[in-house]
């Protein structure tokens, strides 16, 4: 008799466990694209692995994930993050009728389904994200520090400190946990120095790269990328410059130039060297000997040149008869050397 009421017992509480295991066990989306590691309830997450309610999804700190659930919402969970579909309740028109994640810390982008605006619920430690058809970025920092970037249709973020709507593409707010929340203003570079950490946006700034309809839409960046790319490590466009001395040390060894120029007029020397034999050619020697000038012929002024060197004080003078003797005869040319 007692083993038949332990048998009874126990089928009976299989029966009432069984729904609320099929209830938790609940798919409601499945992992898109897996980079490095992503890890769920059951261990590490590969794609086309079902994410289920209720279920912590982490990434490693280079890891990324993209999810789609049942409605066509969209989740890319950026490097060292934590996330957790806290409800999920689905109807038979594709749609869901609530729908919301808890937010612990690290990236992320989101993207509407087909569900109804009201139905998404987006919490993190400083407040909660209200969707209005939309697409944007947000970011919980350590100390709970959140930031949201409107990327496409609208969106409301609610505090303590009140609620601020995000209306206009690339508009950002960043709240507190003490309540404390921003006006709405277009997202630069700013906003990473505010949060603490230069790669709280991701998807914007271009360290991490969504694929699909996910990595089209952000408003090419918000300008964000472009900002990290054009200013690395923070440096400003102005001193940029100045970080990259290159064209001045290539000017320096100019500066040297002037002192070789000395090497520079050595060469010219050998150059003038082939003038320097003319003096020793034997037709030189002629000159000396009083001999038939036969050579000034063809080289008179080179003899005028060299004859300076060769004759002495007397061919100074001679030098002006030559210069005449040009444009006569070379025998008038050399009856000035005999009358010296």
């Amino acid at each position: 008799m007692f083993c038949l009421r332990h048998a009874v017992t126990v089928v009976l509480s299989a029966m009432l466990l069984a729904p609320l295991s099929s209830q938790a066990a609940e798919k409601v989306g499945q992992a898109v694209l897996i980079k490095t590691e992503v890890t769920g309830a059951g261990g590490p997450l590969a794609v086309d692995d079902p994410v289920h309610r209720d279920e912590q999804i982490r990434t490693s700190i280079s890891g990324l994930g993209q999810f789609t659930f049942r409605d066509g919402t969209r989740l890319a969970v950026g490097a060292g993050s934590s996330v957790t579909i806290d409800k999920f309740v689905f109807d038979d028109s594709g749609a869901v009728k609530k729908l919301t994640i808890n937010a612990a810390k690290g990236s992320f982008r989101w993207m509407s389904g087909n569900s109804n605006h009201s139905a998404y619920q987006i919490v993190t430690p400083a407040g909660t994200i209200g969707v209005r058809g939309t697409a944007f970025d947000f970011y919980v920092g350590a100390n709970g520090t959140t930031a949201v970037v409107l990327l496409n249709g609208a969106a409301q973020f609610c505090s303590a400190g009140g609620c601020r709507q995000l209306k206009q593409q690339c508009d950002c707010v960043v709240a507190k946990r003490n309540g404390q929340i921003s006006e709405p203003r277009r997202v630069n570079r700013d906003v990473l120095k505010t949060l603490g950490n230069q790669r709280a946006l991701p998807f914007l700034s271009g360290s991490q790269q969504l694929s699909g309809r996910m990595g089209f839409v952000g408003g090419g960046g918000c300008g964000l990328s472009t900002a990290m790319r054009g200013q690395p490590n923070g440096i400003s466009p102005r001193s940029a410059p100045e970080n990259n001395p290159a064209p001045a040390p290539h000017d320096t060894p100019s500066a040297p130039s002037p002192q070789e120029s000395p090497h520079a007029e050595a060469p010219a020397a050998p150059h003038e060297t082939p003038s320097t034999p003319d003096v020793s050619n034997p037709p030189s020697a002629p000159d000396k000997s009083g001999k038939p000038h036969e050579h000034d012929g063809d080289e008179g002024e080179h003899h005028d040149h060299h004859g300076r060197g060769d004759h002495g004080r007397g061919d100074n003078q001679g030098d002006d008869q030559d210069s005449q003797g040009d444009g006569g005869n070379h025998g008038d040319h050399g009856g000035g050397h005999h009358q010296r």
